[in-house]
């Protein structure tokens, strides 16, 4: 059966998760762990610190991002030693970048993995912040080249 594709070969190499800070973030991560695995797939946690909310506020203390960047890194460290202790994940890299969200994770995240899975939650905004900002997991499955799993 020369030329057939295994299943092995429809897997992925490169999940890049995007991660909000939201209750239910561990549970989007921990499906990227289990499907990292699965795949023997390279793990990128991706996070944004919204500046936009920032921004608005007009002035803001310098120290405020890194507070905000420490905060995320330790609500998923217990999950991510998980994950780099697995011997199927052959890489787990975490990035947390301060920006507008769909601008930092399109070129500075996505553009610069390259992933072939991106998995981002379905946590649902107040109908005025949808109405004003739109969905993150719409921006993605739009503005991505590969395949896009949104967890509800």
């Amino acid at each position: 059966m020369a030329g057939t594709t295994s299943y092995q070969d429809l897997g992925y190499d490169r999940i890049f998760v995007s991660l909000d800070g939201s209750d239910e973030q561990g549970k989007v991560l921990d499906r990227a762990i289990v499907m990292a695995a699965n795949d023997h797939a390279e793990l990128y946690v991706g996070h944004v610190i919204d500046s936009t909310a920032l921004e608005a506020a007009g002035t803001y203390p310098l120290d405020i991002v890194p507070t905000l960047e420490k905060s995320f890194r330790a609500s998923v460290a217990e999950r991510l030693a998980e994950a780099e202790a697995n011997p199927d994940i052959p890489k787990v890299e975490v990035l947390v970048r301060s920006g507008r969200i769909r601008e930092t994770l399109k070129d500075e995240m996505l553009d610069v993995i390259k992933p072939d899975l991106v998995i981002c939650g379905a946590r649902g905004l107040s109908s005025i912040k949808y109405a004003i900002l739109g969905s993150i997991s719409t921006f993605l499955t739009r503005n991505t080249d590969c395949d896009t799993l949104i967890i509800k």
